[in-house]
C-alpha cells in the first residue's frame, strides 16, 4: 500500500513544532517529590537577560528584583559603589545610582494582559486535576488507563461547560491527527507559535505533564499522558468554545535591545557578595599551603553540600577534633529505594541521574554483636498492624454514608481536643506522641539495606550491587573529597526535614535524593564501606583504611538540627568514641539551633523554638530551607573553616593535589555544580516573582491531587516555592535573589580543560546563569574570574586568554 507522504511530512512538521514549543516550559515534579529546578531551563541556551525577556512575553513574569529590593540592598551597603559604576559604564548607562533606581522604579509595572482563553483554562484545569491525581481522591476519573486524550474524549460529552461535546468524541483516535485537523485552517508557519502559546497558557500543568512523560514512572505507566495528548484536548476545547487558536498580539516575539538596567544592578550586587568570599578563600589558600597537618581527627563526618549543612558543620568543628566534608547527599550511589514500611519505591538520586540499583530495606538475619533483632522486629510489626488497622477503620467510618454522621457526632469531642492541643501546645503534644512512637522500634534497628547483589530479585532494576560496583562507588566518594586519612569513626550523614501539616515538606528534604530523606543513602554507602571484601580491594588499590575504622550512617534533621546516628551495631570497642561524638553532636545542635532561632527572630531558646516549629501544624515557616543560597565552594574545608558563611554556601570537598587527571573535578562541575545552579535559580525566580514562579502564600493554598497546589479553588498548578520560604513579608525578601557564584580551588589550566570538554557547563557560564572564579594555588593563589568565551580576568590584572592547545582531561565528557 503506498505511503501518504503528505500526511507523513505534515505530522513530522507538527512533531517538530510541539518539540520546540515544549522547551519553553520547565519540568515540574509532583509535590510529594519536590525538585528545585530552573523554571526557565528551556532558555539556558540564551543569555540570562534574553531569557528573562522571553519569559515576560510568554508568562507575564518578572525576571529581576524590583527597584525597591535593589534600593534596600544599596542602602544596606550590599552593593559596592565601584562595582555598580563599572557595570553601568560598561553597558552605556550614564546614570547616578539614585537616578538609576528611579528609572527602574518607573519601569516596574503590574500591568497584566487579559487572558482570552480563561474558559478554556477553567475546563482544562478541572480535568487535568482529575486525571493527574496521585492518590488524593477516592473517586478516580474514568478510563484513565487509556491515556489523557482518550479518557477526555469519553467524558467531554458529559461536561455541560463544553458545547457540542460529541464533536470532541468524534476526533481522530491519535492526538497528532486530531491536532492536524484542528490546525488545518491555519498556515503551517503559524503552527509553532500556536503550539507555544497553547502549551505555555498553563505552564504549571504543562510542566508536570512534561516531567511525567519524560520520567515514565509508575503513575505514567498506569495513567499515561503526553504533551501531544494535552495539546489536542486544549485545541479541541478552544475550538468547541469558538475561540481562535492564534496567540494574541502581546504574545508575539519582540527584539531584546541590549543589557537591561536591572541586569547591571544584579551583577554589581553579585560581584560585591563574591568579592568578600574570594578574598577570604585566597587568603586561606595561602595559609593552607604553609600549614602543617593537624593530625588524625577523632571522627570524620560527611554531610550533603546543602547550605544548611554549613551551619551544623561549623558548630560540630567547634566542639572538638572533628573533620567535616561535603559531598552530594546521595553519596554517589544512584538507587531506587523501598523501605520496610512503604509499598512504593522512590528514586533516591538527583533527577539528572537514572537509578542504577534497587535497594530494599529488609529484616536482618541472625545477630549483630551478640544482639538478637527478632524482638524489635516482632514489636514493630505488632504496633504497625494495630495502627494501620485503626486508620483503616476510621477511614471507612468517615467515608461511609451510613456511618459518617454518627462517627462525627461520637468522635467530635476527641477530635476537638486533639485540634486544640495541636494548636495551643504543639510542642508538648508532639513529645507525648513521640513518647508513644519511641515504643515502636525504628526499622534501622532490625533492618538492613539489600546492598549485596540478589540474583533472585525480579524488578525493573537489578537488586543490590556487585563487588566491583561497591568498590567503585567507595573510590569515587573518597577521590572526589580528596580523603586519604581515616579516623576511627567515619560518619556519612544524610539529611531530611521533619515538619507538620506541610504540603511542601519534600522541598525541605534532600534535593540530591530527589526530594527524599538522605538517611537510606547514608546507610547504603556506610554498608558498602564496612564490607570486608570492599575494604580489601580498596587497600590493594592504595586506600589506607585502618582495621579500626568503622563507617556509620546518620541523618541530620534540618528543622531541629538533631543528628540521629544509626549505630545500633557498632562494635563495643568504639562505644566510648560513639558516646563522645553523640554528646558533642548535641552540643553542636544547641549552637546551630540558637543560630537558626536568631534567623527566625524567635523569642525563645533555639532548641525549644526549632522543636515547636517542627511540631506546630499552623507554622507556615518551619525552617528557611535553602533560602539565602548564593555561592558554591569547591575545595578543601580548610579554605572556609575559619569563616561564618551564614548558611549561604554549598560546600563540596575537593583536593586538587590528589586529583592528578582532573577526573574528580570534572565530575563535580558536571554534576553538583549544575544541580546547585538549578536550586539557586529556583529560589531566585520564586523570590523575584512568586506569582509566576512560586506558589504564593501557604495560607490561601489548596493541595490538589498530591501533585501541587492551587491558589484558591482552581487555576494553574503552582509548583514553585511558597512565599513563606523566601520572603519575610509580602514585599520584603529574606532570600537575596542572586545568581550562583561558584569558586573553585584548583589550577586554572585544569578548569580550562574541563570547560573545553563540557559545552553544557560552558554555555551556562557564557550566558550568565552563574559565575565562576578560580583561585589557583599554583599561581600565587591568584583569583581569576571567568570572562566568557573561555577567557579569564585576574582580579589584580589584565584578561587572560585560554591556552591554545589545552591537554584534554581524561575521561571527561559532556554527559
Amino acid at each position: 500500500m503506498p505511503t501518504d507522504t503528505t500526511t507523513t511530512d505534515t505530522e513530522a512538521t507538527l512533531e517538530d513544532c510541539i518539540d520546540t514549543a515544549k522547551t519553553t516550559i520547565g519540568s515540574a515534579w509532583p509535590l510529594h517529590s519536590f525538585v528545585t529546578a530552573n523554571p526557565l531551563a528551556g532558555f539556558e541556551d540564551r543569555p540570562f537577560h534574553e531569557a528573562a525577556a522571553e519569559a515576560d512575553r510568554l508568562f507575564g513574569s518578572e525576571g529581576y528584583p524590583s527597584a525597591d529590593v535593589f534600593r534596600a540592598a544599596w542602602e544596606r551597603g550590599q552593593i559596592d559603589p565601584d562595582r555598580l559604576d563599572t557595570e553601568l559604564t560598561d553597558h552605556g548607562y550614564d546614570l547616578a545610582p539614585e537616578a538609576a533606581l528611579d528609572r527602574l522604579a518607573a519601569d516596574d509595572t503590574d500591568e497584566t494582559e487579559p487572558n482570552p482563553h480563561d474558559r478554556v483554562d477553567e475546563i482544562l484545569t478541572k480535568w487535568l486535576a482529575a486525571f493527574l491525581d496521585q492518590g488524593q481522591t477516592d473517586w478516580a476519573m474514568p478510563n484513565r488507563e487509556q491515556g489523557f486524550y482518550a479518557a477526555f474524549r469519553t467524558v467531554a460529552r458529559h461536561d455541560g461547560e463544553i458545547p457540542n461535546g460529541d464533536s470532541i468524541a468524534a476526533l481522530p483516535d491519535e492526538p497528532l491527527a486530531a491536532i492536524d485537523s484542528l490546525l488545518a485552517d491555519y498556515p503551517t508557519d503559524q503552527w509553532e507559535r500556536i503550539c507555544e502559546y497553547q502549551i505555555t497558557a498553563l505552564p504549571g500543568w504543562a510542566g508536570l505533564i512534561k516531567q511525567q512523560a519524560d520520567s515514565d514512572d509508575a503513575w505514567q505507566s498506569v495513567h499515561p499522558i503526553s504533551m501531544e495528548g494535552y495539546l489536542a484536548v486544549r485545541l479541541a476545547v478552544a475550538d468547541a468554545l469558538g475561540f481562535s487558536l492564534e496567540p494574541p498580539a502581546h504574545a508575539e516575539p519582540t527584539d531584546t535591545d541590549g543589557v537591561p538596567l536591572a541586569e547591571c544592578w544584579l551583577t554589581a550586587w553579585e560581584r560585591s557578595h563574591r568579592d568578600e568570599l574570594i578574598e577570604a578563600i585566597s587568603t586561606a589558600s595561602a595559609s593552607l599551603a604553609a600549614s602543617d597537618d593537624s593530625g588524625r581527627p577523632d571522627a570524620q563526618l560527611v554531610f550533603c553540600i546543602d547550605t544548611r549543612s554549613e551551619i551544623i558543620r561549623r558548630h560540630i568543628e567547634s566542639t572538638g577534633s572533628y573533620e567535616t566534608h561535603g559531598y552530594a547527599g546521595f553519596f554517589g550511589v544512584p538507587i531506587e529505594y523501598k523501605s520496610y514500611t512503604d509499598d512504593v519505591t522512590v528514586d533516591a538520586c538527583p533527577p539528572m541521574v537514572d537509578p542504577a540499583h534497587r535497594i530494599t530495606e529488609r529484616p536482618s538475619c541472625g545477630h549483630d554483636h551478640d544482639h538478637d533483632h527478632s524482638h524489635e522486629h516482632a514489636t514493630h510489626d505488632r504496633w504497625l498492624e494495630a495502627l494501620h488497622g485503626g486508620k483503616q477503620v476510621i477511614k471507612k467510618l468517615k467515608s461511609n454514608a451510613a456511618t459518617a454522621f454518627s462517627f462525627v457526632e461520637t468522635a467530635g469531642a476527641g477530635y476537638g481536643a486533639a485540634l486544640a492541643g495541636r494548636t495551643l501546645i504543639p510542642n508538648q503534644l508532639s513529645k507525648l506522641v513521640g513518647g508513644i512512637d519511641d515504643r515502636i522500634p525504628d526499622t534501622q534497628a532490625f533492618c538492613e539495606p539489600s546492598v549485596d547483589y540478589n540474583p533472585d530479585g525480579v524488578h525493573n532494576l537489578r537488586e543490590g550491587l556487585l563487588l566491583d560496583e561497591k568498590v567503585e562507588y567507595a573510590k569515587t566518594a573518597f577521590d572526589l573529597m580528596g580523603i586519604e586519612e581515616f579516623a576511627r569513626l567515619f560518619v556519612f550523614t544524610g539529611h531530611g526535614s521533619h515538619t507538620s501539616n506541610n504540603p511542601f515538606d519534600s522541598s525541605l528534604d534532600c534535593g540530591a535524593c530527589a526530594g527524599n530523606h538522605g538517611g537510606p543513602n547514608a546507610r547504603v554507602i556506610a554498608a558498602i564501606c564496612n564490607d570486608e571484601e570492599v575494604r580489601a580491594e580498596l587497600r590493594a588499590d592504595g586506600y589506607d583504611i585502618p582495621e579500626e575504622t568503622v563507617f556509620v550512617a546518620a541523618e541530620h534533621n534540618t528543622t531541629t538540627d538533631e543528628i540521629d546516628l544509626y549505630a545500633h551495631d557498632i562494635p563495643e570497642s568504639h562505644a566510648d568514641d560513639l558516646d563522645q561524638l553523640q554528646a558533642d553532636l548535641e552540643a553542636a545542635r544547641e549552637g546551630a539551633a540558637a543560630e537558626r532561632a536568631d534567623q527566625m527572630d524567635a523569642d525563645r531558646d533555639g532548641v525549644t523554638d526549632t522543636e515547636r516549629r517542627a511540631a506546630d501544624w499552623a507554622e507556615t515557616r518551619p525552617e528557611w530551607g535553602l533560602a539565602g543560597n548564593a555561592s558554591f565552594v569547591i575545595g578543601p574545608r580548610e579554605l572556609t573553616a575559619g569563616y561564618d558563611l551564614d548558611g549561604r554556601a554549598f560546600l563540596h570537598s575537593y583536593d586538587w593535589s590528589t586529583d592528578d587527571e582532573g577526573e574528580a573535578l570534572a565530575a563535580i562541575m558536571a554534576g553538583p555544580m549544575v544541580v546547585t545552579q538549578w536550586i539557586n535559580t529556583h529560589y531566585y525566580f520564586a523570590t523575584v516573582d512568586t506569582a509566576a514562579f512560586g506558589s504564593g502564600s501557604k495560607i490561601t493554598q489548596n493541595p490538589v491531587g498530591n501533585v501541587g497546589v492551587y491558589q484558591g479553588n482552581g487555576g494553574d498548578l503552582l509548583t514553585g516555592l511558597p512565599l513563606q520560604s523566601v520572603m519575610m513579608a509580602d514585599d520584603e525578601p529574606y532570600h537575596q535573589p542572586l545568581r550562583l557564584s561558584t569558586v573553585i580551588h584548583a589550577p586554572l589550566a585544569r578548569v580550562e580543560e574541563i570547560l573545553e570538554a563540557n559545552a553544557e557547563v560552558t554555555e551556562l557560564l557564557d550566558n550568565n546563569w552563574l559565575s565562576l572564579t578560580v583561585v589557583d594555588p599554583t599561581q600565587d593563589h591568584t583569583a581569576f574570574d571567568y570572562a566568557g568565551d573561555l577567557s579569564w580576568t585576574p582580579l589584580d590584572g589584565d584578561e587572560v586568554q585560554p591556552e591554545c592547545e589545552p591537554t584534554p582531561v581524561a575521561a571527561v565528557a559532556d554527559d
